[in-house]
């Protein structure tokens, strides 16, 4: 149970890494850090593709296309999304509307697989409903009175950074529900391997990416310092880092978690992404959070907590 629960810390502490890269690249365009932080992966992909070159072999051309899928929606939309949030509304916000990735994709789940699965009861998911909105509220309430004092203040800014936080949610609410029906109508098939061949799949994606992005920035006459920007070491570290521990490493320690912890409890610790994601915004601010934001925090963590303790029912005949 120890160990199962330091791996789900370290899973989360990794993948916090995500929401830092946008906070400490701001003049680089989203479009560019989603395609180099893939791009590394897909690179990371590569060697693991060929220790496990016989399973991926028995992969056939409709897998390898919902493979592109999944790698075009799950990776390279859900981080553009994202990484365009948290340039326009910061960090705080954004993180908090993707930590209620738990509780979305579960209530999605049971409507969407109410007949096989059961169907959440509303009135026992309500009250949870209610906390993580007002928790959300909170802290939107405090970088909202933060932002009205700067003289340069951009409300409708920070209003579209809120929206494409929605967008990555809705990314991310896919990803997972569309990887379980495959893995559930494929049995027989290593879950390790499917995400390696995601992985291999991401690959030619982000480079067609960086390819068209560095040409339609040639072609609009954009000054931006292609392919690697005013700051090449920072941001070459900084995609390999998180290319390698947020996507690869990160992983592999939830799926260890996973393996020693019950379902129930390590759906109950991806929370710790969110909190690390936090933590490392207000350390790049250089300031402690105000009392409001620790409230919304807490009410956030109690909310998604509480509905992934909500059991489906089953429905009747």
């Amino acid at each position: 149970m120890w160990a199962g629960t330091l791996y789900a810390l370290a899973a989360g502490l990794m993948w916090g890494l995500v929401f830092v890269g946008p906070l400490l690249l701001p003049e680089y365009p989203a479009a560019l850090q989603s395609v180099a932080r893939y791009l590394a992966f897909g690179l990371i992909a590569i060697p693991l593709a060929w220790l496990d070159r016989k399973a991926l072999r028995q992969l056939g051309r409709a897998d390898w296309i919902e493979a592109l899928k999944l790698a075009a929606i799950g990776n390279l939309l859900y981080y553009l999304c994202l990484a365009s949030a948290i340039q326009r509304a910061g960090g705080p916000v954004p993180t908090m509307i993707i930590g209620t990735l738990p509780v979305v994709i579960a209530i999605c789940a049971n409507l969407r697989n109410a007949r096989r699965d059961g169907r959440l009861p509303w009135k026992r998911l309500a009250p949870s409903l209610a906390l993580i909105a007002l928790g959300i509220a909170c802290v939107n309430q405090v970088e909202l009175q933060a932002l009205r004092q700067e003289a340069d203040a951009d409300l409708s800014r920070y209003a579209i950074g809120a929206v494409l936080a929605l967008g990555a949610v809705a990314c991310w609410t896919w990803y997972p529900l569309r990887n379980a029906d495959w893995l559930r109508n494929h049995p027989g098939r290593s879950p390790r391997t499917w995400a390696t061949a995601q992985g291999v799949a991401t690959l030619p994606l982000a480079l067609a990416g960086y390819g068209l992005l560095w040409g339609g920035m040639a072609l609009t006459g954009n000054d931006f310092a292609m392919p690697l920007g005013p700051r090449p070491e920072v941001f070459l570290g900084l995609m390999i880092s998180i290319g390698l521990f947020a996507s690869w490493l990160g992983t592999l320690c939830w799926n260890e978690a996973s393996q020693r912890l019950p379902t129930a409890l390590a759906g109950q610790l991806i929370v710790f992404e969110t909190l690390a994601a936090l933590a490392y915004a207000f350390m790049l601010r250089g300031n402690l959070p105000q009392p409001l934001t620790l409230a919304g925090i807490a009410l956030l963590m109690i909310g998604v907590l509480r509905a992934v303790r909500v059991k489906p029912e089953p429905l009747p005949a």
